[in-house]
Protein backbone atom coordinates (compact mmCIF):
# COMPACT_ATOMS: atom_id res chain seq x y z
CA UNK A 1 0.00 0.00 0.00
CA UNK A 2 1.11 3.54 -0.70
CA UNK A 3 2.30 5.54 2.33
CA UNK A 4 -0.21 7.93 3.94
CA UNK A 5 -3.19 6.12 2.37
CA UNK A 6 -5.93 4.62 4.51
CA UNK A 7 -8.86 2.31 3.88
CA UNK A 8 -11.96 4.35 3.09
CA UNK A 9 -14.41 1.80 1.70
CA UNK A 10 -14.85 -1.89 0.93
CA UNK A 11 -17.09 -3.06 -1.90
CA UNK A 12 -17.59 -6.12 -4.08
CA UNK A 13 -15.89 -6.57 -7.41
CA UNK A 14 -13.22 -4.74 -9.34
CA UNK A 15 -15.55 -2.92 -11.74
CA UNK A 16 -17.66 -1.37 -8.99
CA UNK A 17 -14.53 -0.40 -7.07
CA UNK A 18 -13.02 1.30 -10.13
CA UNK A 19 -16.30 3.18 -10.66
CA UNK A 20 -16.20 4.44 -7.08
CA UNK A 21 -12.54 5.46 -7.44
CA UNK A 22 -13.50 7.44 -10.57
CA UNK A 23 -16.32 9.09 -8.63
CA UNK A 24 -13.97 10.08 -5.81
CA UNK A 25 -11.43 11.43 -8.30
CA UNK A 26 -14.16 13.57 -9.90
CA UNK A 27 -14.42 15.30 -6.51
CA UNK A 28 -10.64 15.78 -6.29
CA UNK A 29 -10.03 12.85 -3.93
CA UNK A 30 -6.84 10.89 -4.68
CA UNK A 31 -7.92 7.25 -4.51
CA UNK A 32 -6.98 3.78 -5.70
CA UNK A 33 -8.42 0.29 -5.41
CA UNK A 34 -6.83 -2.96 -4.34
CA UNK A 35 -8.21 -6.47 -4.72
CA UNK A 36 -6.73 -9.95 -4.42
CA UNK A 37 -5.42 -10.85 -7.88
CA UNK A 38 -7.32 -14.16 -7.97
CA UNK A 39 -10.55 -12.24 -7.39
CA UNK A 40 -9.82 -9.97 -10.36
CA UNK A 41 -8.71 -12.86 -12.59
CA UNK A 42 -11.84 -14.90 -11.95
CA UNK A 43 -14.20 -11.93 -11.71
CA UNK A 44 -15.26 -12.81 -8.17
CA UNK A 45 -17.66 -10.46 -6.40
CA UNK A 46 -18.38 -12.46 -3.22
CA UNK A 47 -16.31 -13.60 -0.28
CA UNK A 48 -12.86 -12.42 0.70
CA UNK A 49 -11.48 -12.81 -2.84
CA UNK A 50 -14.31 -10.68 -4.22
CA UNK A 51 -13.75 -7.79 -1.84
CA UNK A 52 -12.21 -4.67 -3.34
CA UNK A 53 -10.80 -2.08 -0.99
CA UNK A 54 -10.64 1.62 -1.79
CA UNK A 55 -7.87 3.69 -0.27
CA UNK A 56 -7.57 7.47 -0.06
CA UNK A 57 -4.98 9.85 1.32
CA UNK A 58 -5.34 10.16 5.07
CA UNK A 59 -5.83 13.93 4.75
CA UNK A 60 -8.82 13.35 2.42
CA UNK A 61 -10.49 10.56 4.39
CA UNK A 62 -13.16 12.74 5.98
CA UNK A 63 -14.21 14.22 2.61
CA UNK A 64 -14.17 10.79 0.97
CA UNK A 65 -16.37 9.28 3.69
CA UNK A 66 -18.87 12.14 3.33
CA UNK A 67 -19.05 11.55 -0.45
CA UNK A 68 -19.41 7.78 0.03
CA UNK A 69 -22.18 8.23 2.61
CA UNK A 70 -24.08 10.51 0.23
CA UNK A 71 -23.55 7.97 -2.57
CA UNK A 72 -24.98 5.14 -0.47
CA UNK A 73 -27.98 7.27 0.55
CA UNK A 74 -28.68 8.26 -3.08
CA UNK A 75 -28.20 11.94 -2.22
CA UNK A 76 -24.93 12.62 -4.03
CA UNK A 77 -24.80 15.62 -6.37
CA UNK A 78 -22.18 14.81 -9.00
CA UNK A 79 -20.31 17.79 -10.44
CA UNK A 80 -21.33 18.45 -14.04
CA UNK A 81 -19.29 20.11 -16.80
CA UNK A 82 -21.98 22.81 -17.11
CA UNK A 83 -21.44 23.85 -13.50
CA UNK A 84 -17.64 23.52 -13.62
CA UNK A 85 -16.48 24.46 -17.13
CA UNK A 86 -12.80 23.90 -17.90
CA UNK A 87 -10.57 26.96 -17.93
CA UNK A 88 -8.66 26.05 -21.06
CA UNK A 89 -11.42 26.56 -23.64
CA UNK A 90 -12.45 24.06 -26.33
CA UNK A 91 -10.28 21.03 -26.94
CA UNK A 92 -8.49 20.61 -30.24
CA UNK A 93 -10.85 18.94 -32.68
CA UNK A 94 -14.03 20.16 -30.95
CA UNK A 95 -16.76 21.48 -33.21
CA UNK A 96 -16.37 24.87 -31.49
CA UNK A 97 -12.69 25.08 -32.46
CA UNK A 98 -13.50 24.19 -36.09
CA UNK A 99 -16.15 26.92 -36.34
CA UNK A 100 -13.59 29.64 -35.61
CA UNK A 101 -11.26 28.51 -38.42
Amino acid sequence: MKPDYVLAYTTTGHILAESIVSLLKSFGIDAFTSQESAGITYGLTVGPLGEAKIYVQETQLEDAKRILEQMEAGELQVPSPENNPPDEGPLEGDSESRESE
